[in-house]
């Protein structure tokens, strides 16, 4: 079987002796022609079947046939034949010379993603390129991103839309609370009290208590809704701790009490979010020893959620964004980090996850 180094080096000795041709005269080029005519005739008369035709042989007749008017010398195969190796030669040319889709992103760019991957094994595509866009300034599209990540199972659709369409459209104006347990080392039950804000979608407050009560959820509250006018409505579901007296308080500090309907965790969508999205990327993933320990690991993370975690319904951008001037700057190339630019990486509870940035490379003296 003829490799394709063998044909190329058919179609080189071919080449050779077209180069050999050049510097005859067309007289003896002429009377070769001749000689050669009247010994294939001799082969024809007594039927001789000639051998298979190779590739490289295909080429060599599909390119000298554009040189002269070819179907009077062409013995060894039908016309219709020569003209299909020709279609097919250009077929293949340009197969080799089409590439469809994008060109591939960098390679360093390619290992970035990887990396971002491997030290974060909870992130997504759509964490990672925002975390691109927003700490280093690389626009990339998730899809791309996507393709150096395992697939996972699609999202599902989310709730009732004209519900989500009053959320949309007051969303500056809410806060929404919530409790979920966690349980300790020891398996002591303790209760986990969450505020949301839905314009912002930052964690306004997060607190630990062992025995809840509606005191001590009103003196949550009142933390959160302090002397400020901004917020006009406070989403809460029917648990029996949410009592009609911690409702009437509430909306003696100027607040509207939404009480979501029975058994419907939905019309609080962005609450249960931010209570599946902290067991999924920090609970599932430790243990507390006590009140104390889950406390402070709460704690942290939620300066990790505030202050470093991307979120896709923010454009995306980060609930509480860095100052000006620690803002990255946009590097002319969408793929490529600007000239001197390091990336920098803070592990946030021991490596669970990463929150990234630029500094610049000193100069070498």
């Amino acid at each position: 079987m003829i490799t394709l180094a063998g044909i190329a080096l058919r179609l080189l000795e071919d080449a050779l002796r077209w180069m050999v041709l050049l510097f005859r005269s067309s007289v003896a080029v002429r009377a070769e022609n001749l000689f050669l005519r009247r010994q294939l005739a001799l082969f024809m008369e007594r039927e001789v079947r000639p051998r298979r035709v190779d590739a490289a042989t295909r080429a060599s007749l599909a390119v000298l046939a554009k040189l002269f008017e070819w179907r009077g010398a062409l013995m060894v195969v039908q016309p219709a034949t020569l003209i299909r190796w020709h279609r097919a030669g250009w077929s293949l040319f340009w197969r080799l010379r089409s590439r469809p889709g994008r060109p591939p992103i960098p390679k360093e760019l390619r290992i970035l993603i990887r990396r971002m991957a491997s030290e974060n094994p909870l992130w997504g595509e759509e964490r990672i390129a925002n975390e691109l866009l927003l700490k280093l300034g690389i626009r990339v599209s998730p899809r791309t991103v996507s393709k150096y990540l395992p697939k996972r199972p699609p999202v599902q659709p989310r709730g009732d839309q004209r519900w989500s369409t009053f959320l949309r459209n007051h969303a500056t104006a809410i806060l929404a609370c919530d409790f979920f347990v966690a349980v300790t080392a020891t398996f002591r039950v303790l209760y986990v009290f969450v505020v949301i804000e839905h314009g912002t979608r930052r964690l306004a407050h997060m607190n630990v208590t062992s025995h809840p009560s509606a005191n001590w959820t009103l003196q949550q509250l009142r933390e959160v809704v302090g002397d400020t006018d901004n917020h006009k409505y406070l989403i809460h579901d029917r648990d029996a701790i949410f009592a009609k007296r911690l409702d009437d308080s509430i909306r003696a500090l100027g607040l509207e009490v939404l009480r979501s309907p029975i058994s419907s965790p939905e019309a609080n969508a962005i609450c249960e979010r931010l209570i599946g999205t902290i067991r999924r990327e920090c609970l599932d993933w430790m243990i507390p020893m006590s009140e104390a320990h889950l406390r402070s690991i709460l704690r942290v993370w939620s300066a990790h959620y505030n202050g470093g975690r991307p979120h896709s319904a923010l454009g995306p951008g980060v609930p509480d964004p860095p100052a000006k001037s620690a803002q990255v700057s946009k590097s002319e190339s969408r793929h490529r980090l600007a000239a001197g630019a390091l990336v920098l990486a803070k592990a946030v509870l021991s490596g669970l996850h990463h929150e990234y940035s630029i500094a610049t490379t000193p100069a070498v003296a």
